[in-house]
Formats: C-alpha cells, structure tokens, sequence
C-alpha cells in the first residue's frame, strides 16, 4: 500500500511524463510550439530534455530518442524516492 508520499511522487513523475509526451507531439505538428501551450510546456519541459540532447545525438540526424530516455530517467528517479521513503518510512 502506497503512502499519501509515494502517491504524490508517483502523481508528479506521470503528470511530467504525459508533459514530455505532449511536447514531443507538438513537435510533429506545424507552429504547435508557438502556441500558448506549446511555449508553456518548453519552459517546463526544455530543461530536463536539454540535459538529455546534450549528452544522446539524434539518430540518423532527424530522429531524436533522448525523449524516451528522459522518460525512462524520470520512471527510475521516482522508484529511487519511493524506494528512500518506503526504507526511512518503515
């Protein structure tokens, strides 16, 4: 059984994944990332991303994964604190 903790951990790590995901799909879509929503996302979206495009080249220069690597940093950061409050938790 998850505490109040380790939900809003969980809750935070989903909602900044499905963040991720929609700024990468306003990508495939023209002027998307001019829009209100699309400058809001980058704000919040763009300094996390930009750690991972620093160190992961596109492949093949057009596709970029450091997105899904982002992602799944993001998943292993939250089973890390969950895992640190589950041990200091009881």
């Amino acid at each position: 059984m998850l505490t109040s903790i380790e939900q809003l951990v969980w809750n935070i790590e989903r909602i900044y994944t499905f963040m991720i995901i929609g700024y990468v799909l306003l990508s495939w879509l023209p002027n998307a990332r001019e829009s209100f929503i699309g400058k809001a996302l980058g704000r919040l979206v763009e300094p996390y991303l930009g750690i991972f495009k620093r160190f992961i080249p596109p492949i093949g220069g057009m596709i970029d994964i450091s997105p899904i690597v982002a992602v799944f940093a993001l998943q292993f950061i939250a089973y890390g604190v969950i895992a640190v409050i589950g041990f200091f938790g009881g």
